[in-house]
């Protein structure tokens, strides 16, 4: 029988490279989960890490293709870990990201990632101080819940078609929320106990699924603390698609956020491959856009103070 193209390259590929993208266990209190690391061919050491948090009906070879991330960690040296959701906690594979035991530090799903996060480090000896954490989706939101309560672990977010921290404390909340009305935010936010977290931000101005409003409310919680944020606003088109790029920088002149609306997406990653879901292979590249970005940054020397 012969196989597709596409799926013989990829078996040639495991063949070829078999622990250069393999899978992994972690286990805690709360739960278990697989995730799979990818090792780029090249770059310095110790590397930057990041972490890829997939969408509803999605899991980490699915997110893998469709947003060429490991192609392009190879280019830049990176590492890339994708966790993925267990059918047992979520039919759908969607991250949890609006449950009240899903908000806090050392506990839940977020508990479950960042010691995935920790152990990545450990074994494939990762800069501890360039790690970041991105989603799509319920990705998304459980990114912005990951810098909101590990800010001492990830040094800049990433959020494509997502939503804010603590958006939502149930599932009714949920879709109220995915739906861009206000939602009833979980009392135990506070935005004084958290640092300000260098975030990018892209959504699909076509979104149905979730409102980009949450985009928005996304940046409001991440933006700089201080009265000198200088905002410029730019427009382009690259790819097919034009887009509205809005960023931030703090008193340092340093560019903090990056705001990417993409005009005529709905609900997927911009610039993605089609061969993997939820992606529109038109407009702006998010992944090298959240690479670019993601590598201005690390985890201060300085300890922050903890939520």
């Amino acid at each position: 029988m012969k196989l597709p193209l596409p799926s013989f390259l990829a078996r040639l590929r495991g063949l070829l490279l078999p622990d250069r993208f393999a899978w992994a266990t972690y286990t805690n209190r709360f739960g278990t989960r697989r995730y799979k690391v990818y090792r780029p061919r090249r770059g310095a050491r110790p590397r930057p890490l990041v972490l890829m948090l997939h969408g509803c009906n999605q899991n980490a070879d699915d997110f893998a293709v469709g947003t060429r991330m490991n192609q392009l960690a190879d280019q830049s040296g990176f590492l890339v870990a994708y966790p993925e959701q267990s059918v047992a906690a979520n039919p759908t594979r969607c991250w949890n990201w609006f449950k009240d035991s899903n908000h806090e530090r050392d506990a839940g799903e977020p508990s479950i990632i960042a010691g995935i996060t920790r152990e990545v480090i450990a074994r494939h000896g990762a800069d501890p101080r360039r790690v970041y954490v991105a989603g799509l989706s319920a990705g998304g939101a459980m990114a912005a819940i990951m810098g909101h309560t590990y800010p001492d672990l990830y040094a800049a977010v990433g959020i494509h078609s997502g939503l804010p921290y603590a958006a939502a404390s149930d599932v009714r909340s949920a879709i109220a929320a995915m739906r861009g009305l206000r939602a009833t935010m979980d009392p135990r936010y506070r935005p004084s106990l958290f640092r300000a977290i260098p975030t990018i931000v892209f959504h699909g101005d076509l979104d149905t699924t979730v409102h980009a409003r949450n985009a928005e409310q996304a940046i409001v919680q991440a933006g700089p603390r201080d009265d000198d944020v200088k905002e410029t606003v730019d427009k382009g088109q690259e790819n097919g698609r034009r887009y509205t790029r809005t960023r931030q920088s703090d008193a340092a002149g340093r560019t903090v956020i990056e705001h990417w609306l993409v005009h005529g997406t709905g609900h997927a990653w911009s610039g993605g491959s089609p061969s993997g879901s939820h992606t529109d292979p038109q407009g702006p590249d998010a992944s090298r856009a959240m690479l670019q970005f993601f590598e201005r940054f690390s985890v201060p020397e300085r300890p922050i103070a903890l939520p």
